[in-house]
């Protein structure tokens, strides 16, 4: 750590008020023949608590800004988007990408609204929307096989069945032998709750 001098501490006292601390730097660089940086100077004048008396502000007290007189919106500029122009990563509805979990996103409307690809693919093939509390599992666990025979319907009781029971299989047939099982589970469990 530099050792700063009683000399140079003075002089910071001296030169501090009012002014900001890369008006400071440049003053001490120049006078020391140094080359510390502003933070050094502000880290230094906060040790020894010389204050700038600047409150904080930016901008000295009477200087212009250098929008004065204009109101509200500024207008184009030369790196303004245009009327009808697209961004360079702008795609069209139908487009597809693939999430962080591997699921299979489609934009379904402009600007960027996207939905999960299973979600829609069911819905338009039942022509109907999802069942409140219900989601749909792909049979064979793999997300990139969206094939309507791939895709179930299942209420979040029977997801929670089957995840607890390790129902859910990388073969269809035995995932959807699965949901029968957890079904069986459910009711049973119900009719267990309705005697007591």
């Amino acid at each position: 750590m530099k050792k700063y001098t009683d000399e140079m501490i003075e002089f910071l006292k001296e030169v501090t008020p009012g002014k900001t601390y890369k008006e400071i730097t440049e003053l001490f660089n120049k006078k020391f023949n140094l080359e510390v940086t502003a933070e050094i100077i502000k880290s230094l004048l906060s040790r020894k608590k010389i204050h700038t008396g600047t409150g904080g502000c930016l901008y000295k007290k009477g200087c212009i800004p250098w929008n004065k007189g204009n109101k509200g919106y500024m207008g184009a500029n030369k790196t303004s988007f245009k009327k009808g122009n697209r961004p360079k990563n702008w795609k069209p509805i139908g487009s597809e990408r693939i999430d962080i979990d591997g699921y299979t996103l489609i934009k379904i409307a402009d600007p960027r609204k996207w939905a999960l690809k299973h979600r829609v693919v069911w819905e338009e093939h039942h022509k109907k929307k999802i069942p409140k509390g219900s989601v749909i599992i792909f049979a064979d666990r793999d997300k990139s096989n969206l094939s309507i025979e791939n895709l179930i319907c299942v209420t979040k009781n029977e997801l929670k069945v089957l995840n607890k029971c390790k129902l859910i299989s990388s073969i269809a047939e035995l995932t959807k032998t699965g949901l029968n099982i957890a079904k069986i589970r459910i009711k049973l469990a119900e009719l267990r709750k309705e005697k007591k």
